[in-house]
């Protein structure tokens, strides 16, 4: 279910509409991103390929930087730093990746972020740090 304020939604990107997965929150310093599990993103063994936990965490990170609550001035940032710890596999059928900014100035901001599936798992958690980019 999307949360996501209608005047705020952008159209997927191709990355976005290839894996699946798309914003469904987004406000002042969160953010977040949902992806069913589906087979096209498993691995060998029939899981979700630990890539998908750092996009989807790496997106809501970024988004989480990024709010300006104006669809005709949106912010973008590049990211300089990624650190994801795996922890679990899910046992649901949603991947939900939540984020927060918990820091940074002008150029640079810091988040963190987690993935749960729907029925609660915590699948992995992650940091990150991010420059934002000139107009």
């Amino acid at each position: 279910m999307s949360d996501l304020d209608p005047d705020l939604a952008e159209a997927p990107y191709p990355l976005e509409a290839h894996l699946g997965y798309r914003l469904t929150r987004w406000s002042k310093d969160r953010a977040t991103v949902e992806m069913p599990i589906a087979p096209h993103i498993q691995n060998r063994q029939g899981l979700p390929h630990g890539g998908i936990h750092a996009t989807l965490l790496d997106t809501a990170m970024g988004y989480a930087g990024c709010f300006t609550g104006d669809r005709d001035a949106p912010r973008m940032a590049l990211t300089l730093s990624l650190n994801v710890n795996y922890l679990s596999r899910p046992k649901g059928a949603l991947l939900i990746a939540t984020a927060r900014r918990t820091g940074g100035g002008r150029s640079t901001f810091f988040a963190e972020g987690e993935v749960r599936d729907d029925l609660g798992t915590v699948i992995a958690t992650s940091t990150g740090v991010f420059r934002y980019r000139d107009r």
